[in-house]
C-alpha cells in the first residue's frame, strides 16, 4: 500500500511549491511528485502538437491516472498535484487508487491571488485559474484543507502531521 498525497486545487493555488516543500521536509521518506506539469515542461507532452487536443484529452488523462496506479500499486509513495475538472475523473481515480492510503489535500487560494500568480507565471492560458477557480472545490470533500496564501513550510508540515494512519479511510474514496 503506498501513501497518496493528493494536492487539489486550481490553476496557479501553489500545488507545485507546496509539492516541493513537503518533499523538502519529508526527510524520512521518498516521494515522487506526480503532475501533468512535468510531462509538459520536460517535453514528453506538448498540447499544441495535437491536431484535436479535445479528442485527444480523454486518453490522455487515461493513460496519466493509470501512471499514477501504476506507481502507487507497485509500491511508490506519492505526491499528486491534479485538478479533477472533468466528470468521471474522481470515479475512475476512486477505481485506480482503491487500496491505497490517501490525504485528500484541498489548496483554497483567493482568486485574486490566483489571477496575480497566473499572470506572473505567464505559462498558462490567461483566465485559465478563474474558470478552475469556479469549479476546483465543487461537491469535494477533503481531508484536509490550506491556506494557498499561507508559507509553503507551514502547509507542508501541516500536511505531514495530518499523514493517516494505516487503515484510515480518505473522504477521497468518498
Amino acid at each position: 500500500m503506498a501513501l497518496i498525497l493528493f494536492l487539489h486545487g486550481p490553476s496557479s493555488s501553489g500545488k507545485s511549491t507546496l509539492a516541493t516543500e513537503i518533499r523538502k521536509q519529508a526527510t524520512d521518506r521518498a516521494l515522487l511528485h506526480l503532475s501533468i506539469d512535468h510531462l509538459r515542461d520536460s517535453g514528453v507532452w506538448t498540447p499544441s502538437a495535437y491536431a484535436d487536443w479535445k479528442t485527444a484529452r480523454p486518453a490522455f488523462f487515461s493513460g496519466f491516472h493509470r501512471a499514477i496506479a501504476g506507481f502507487a500499486t507497485a509500491g511508490n509513495d506519492l505526491i499528486l498535484e491534479h485538478i479533477l475538472d472533468t466528470p468521471g475523473w474522481l470515479s475512475e481515480l476512486r477505481t485506480l487508487l482503491a487500496g491505497q492510503q490517501l490525504l485528500f489535500v484541498g489548496l483554497h487560494t483567493p482568486l485574486a491571488t490566483l489571477v496575480a500568480r497566473e499572470k506572473e507565471r505567464g505559462d498558462r492560458p490567461a483566465g485559465s485559474a478563474a474558470a478552475d477557480f469556479e469549479r476546483a472545490h465543487r461537491g469535494l470533500s477533503y481531508d484536509l484543507i490550506v491556506d494557498g496564501t499561507a508559507p509553503a513550510r507551514s502547509n507542508a508540515a501541516t500536511i505531514l502531521a495530518a499523514l493517516p494512519q494505516p487503515g484510515t479511510q480518505s473522504r477521497f474514496f468518498g
